[in-house]
């Protein structure tokens, strides 16, 4: 018997299919959407052990589906991992480090799928800050920025840049092995 419930919201059949072949036979259930409105449905409507979702969709886009889980307490506590092909138009919106969520670049193999849910359910454990409120650049027409904006100024920031670069250095280091990979293929293949 299955023990957990996985949302696949992608608007891709092939995706759908792949991560439900990929995943461990008989520990998870899958349920599939097809667009963000029907994925939110179901959201809504069933208890989820992991949610994976596409962050372009039809209908309701990825972005605006993750923001409605984000707004309510319950769903957060979800474990979640966003898939796309362009990690670019995901950090358009949402800011890296991904603290509450594991990002996923498409195409993605078993490994880094598994990989990818084991590091969405650990940050889905974690405690969470909600979010501060954006103080105005300027409070009054004639005041004027101190010198040192965009400075980090405290050592949280600094902190959080630094596990940024970590994060990345990894993400060049991956591409790197996934180049080396791809080249030693096309040698074979040539031969």
């Amino acid at each position: 018997m299955a023990s957990n419930k996985v949302l696949v919201i992608d608007d891709t059949t092939v995706v759908r299919v792949k991560v439900r072949e990929m995943l461990p036979p008989g520990n998870f259930d899958v349920l599939e959407a097809k667009d963000g409105v029907e994925g939110l449905n179901l959201i809504r409507q069933e208890k989820f052990s992991l949610i994976m979702l596409d962050f372009l969709l039809p209908k309701m886009s990825g972005w605006e589906v993750f923001q409605q889980i984000q707004s309510q307490p319950e769903l957060r506590k979800i474990p979640l991992v966003i898939m796309s092909g362009r990690k670019e138009e995901v950090t358009e919106k949402i800011a890296e480090p991904f603290e509450n969520f594991e990002f996923l670049s498409k195409p993605f193999d078993q490994k880094q799928l598994i990989g990818a849910i084991k590091s969405a359910m650990t940050k889905a454990k974690q405690p969470r800050q909600e979010p501060a409120p954006v103080a105005p650049s300027t409070t009054e027409n004639n005041s004027t920025p101190t010198p040192d904006a965009g400075i980090p100024s405290s050592a949280n920031e600094i902190q959080a840049l630094n596990e940024k670069i970590v994060k990345m250095q990894t993400e060049i280091d991956a591409l790197k092995k996934q180049l080396a990979q791809v080249v030693t293929f096309i040698k074979q293949k040539i031969k």
